[in-house]
């Protein structure tokens, strides 16, 4: 269900099976990641986000992209996974372009390390905590399959999908 790498800059939202599924593995060079990475990076900058996985425009393939929340730096992660995280958690209210209008309260491990590879295939190694953690592991999340209704509680969950239901009928 791939669009093979010719993107589309509409985000996916929930309901929309793409966002279950466990994306796959890339190669660092060629394939079309130039393309999909310029198109992820105007995708987020047009919807005001701060990370955006490869899922969220329809694309399962293990790409992420984000901005660092104090300097606006640029930033792109291939094949990311979690290596360690910290027992210390925070729950704190989360945002996500693919359930737009709807944050609600996530609990999120403080402080993670995330490996992967850069676009020219070197292995890259990064220590979040806080914001940064917190963004690396949504992006993460939607690379597995997973969103962030999936990590709050029952009444949470409940109150959101009440809530879409009632706009969905207006």
């Amino acid at each position: 269900m791939d669009a093979a790498y010719g993107p589309t800059d509409r985000i996916r939202t929930l309901g929309d099976p793409v966002l279950k599924e466990v994306t796959r593995n890339v190669v660092a060079e060629g394939d079309g990641l130039d393309v999909l990475i310029e198109t992820m990076f105007e995708v987020m900058d047009r919807e005001e986000g701060i990370g955006l996985a490869a899922p969220q425009i329809g694309i399962q393939k293990r790409v992420m992209v984000w901005r660092h929340p104090e300097n606006e730096e640029r930033y792109v992660l291939l094949n990311p996974h979690i290596v360690e995280r910290s027992e210390e958690t925070l729950t704190a209210e989360e945002g996500c372009l693919s359930i737009p209008g709807h944050a609600m309260e996530v609990e999120r491990s403080e402080r993670v390390v995330v490996e992967g590879i850069d676009l020219s295939g070197k292995p890259v190694t990064v220590e979040a905590t806080g914001l940064m953690a917190r963004i690396l592991q949504h992006e993460i999340d939607h690379l597995e399959g997973r969103l962030i209704i999936d990590r709050t509680s029952r009444e949470e969950r409940l109150r959101v999908l009440r809530e879409i239901r009632q706009k969905r009928e207006q």
